[in-house]
């Protein structure tokens, strides 16, 4: 009896790894590219590339804005620009940039979730993908 309940705890702990790993505690969500999609669907997610522009022109997830977690000024004009009441999703390369970006802008107080593969990950999971800087009509919009 003992063992059956020490095992169907170890059962339960081993199920919730996945989603305590998820955020790793720092307040973010790492997603995989499916889930990221899933979650970009909804049209209220803000997509923020945070790669530098010449990688975003090269290609990058439609309707995303760019802005370079690299550069001094990125915190500022994250804040200035992005919506505090909705979810941002933020994407890089290959997923460390994300984590970099996604830690910052929960700090300021944002709720966010990234690409933990990055670009490249969403590229080979066969997603769309487009060329060019140009800004859809979404970004207009951002504050509303």
């Amino acid at each position: 009896m003992k063992k059956l309940f020490i095992m169907s705890i170890l059962s339960m702990l081993s199920s919730l790894l996945p989603c305590l790993a998820q955020d790793n505690g720092k307040g973010f969500k790492s997603l995989t590219p499916n889930e990221f999609e899933a979650a970009i669907a909804d049209t209220s997610v803000v997509l923020v590339d945070v790669r530098t522009a010449n990688e975003f022109a090269d290609g990058h997830i439609d309707n995303a804005i760019n802005i370079d977690v690299l550069k001094e000024d990125f915190a500022s004009k994250a804040t200035a620009i992005l919506p505090m009441h909705k979810t941002i999703a933020v994407n890089c390369r290959s997923g460390v940039r994300s984590k970099t970006a996604a830690k910052i802008l929960t700090q300021n107080g944002y709720k966010v979730v990234e690409l933990s593969s990055g670009y490249n990950g969403w590229v080979a999971a066969g997603k769309q993908v487009v060329k060019g800087s140009k800004r859809s009509k979404k970004h207009s919009i951002l504050r509303n």
